[in-house]
């Protein structure tokens, strides 16, 4: 029996697609290969399979998730992005972290500009991300949430990598991380850098060790 002929199309929100595009793991921006210190953490035995979901929240709280939705939302609203870039890049706290920053952002910017048209350029990701989105008109806080989710999507994948994670723990971990997304996406929307902070001390000082860490299978 063939589909009815006289029910409403649902328009797909293309806003959304290009965002989830973005933020894909197939996006080629290289995250997959990064590991925000978190190979250093778990060699160090600073995480566990029963310290992970800790450690990625006070992560996302206190330490890179909250910072780079900051700059997220500053580059969005700046009308050009040049210093919100010079400042994520001096609070960057290791050279591997600035290191992850650059050089994903330079990815994203490359491909994004290629693809969508626009001038993007010489900017770390979450900066890059931001200035992106403005110049596609696309909303901020859909942004700044699928970065973030982006983000730890990746975190979790790294550690499925480095300790005996199974997908569905690793998945229930992404899930229970939603709620914190979300406030953090409503606390750093106005882009006031003179919020920003970082108290994820050991998630920085995993990455300084990561410098000099052998053997190692990810980036930082």
């Amino acid at each position: 029996m063939g589909a009815p002929t006289d029910m409403p199309i649902t328009t797909m929100n293309t806003d959304l697609l290009t965002l989830a595009q973005w933020f894909s793991p197939a996006y080629p921006v290289g995250s997959f290969a990064y590991s925000h210190g978190l190979e250093a953490a778990v060699a160090g035995g600073d995480v566990t399979v029963d310290t992970l979901q800790d450690w990625l929240e006070d992560v996302l709280q206190y330490g890179a998730g909250h910072a780079d939705a900051l700059f997220l939302a500053a580059a969005y609203h700046a009308p050009d992005a040049g210093a919100v870039d010079a400042t994520a890049r001096a609070f960057a706290p290791s050279r591997e972290r600035l290191s992850e920053a650059d050089l994903q952002g330079d990815a994203f910017c490359k491909t994004t500009s290629a693809a969508w048209d626009m001038d993007l350029e010489g900017l770390v990701f979450p900066v890059a991300a931001g200035r992106a989105a403005k110049l596609s008109n696309l909303p901020l806080d859909q942004t700044a949430t699928l970065y973030l989710q982006g983000f730890a999507s990746n975190l979790v994948a790294a550690a499925q990598r480095l300790m005996p994670l199974g997908q569905t723990r690793a998945q229930m971990i992404l899930r229970s991380l939603a709620p914190l997304i979300a406030e953090i996406v409503r606390e750093t929307a106005d882009g006031d850098l003179d919020a920003l902070s970082g108290t994820a001390f050991l998630a920085d000082i995993a990455s300084m060790r990561h410098e000099t860490q052998e053997p190692r299978i990810f980036r930082t």
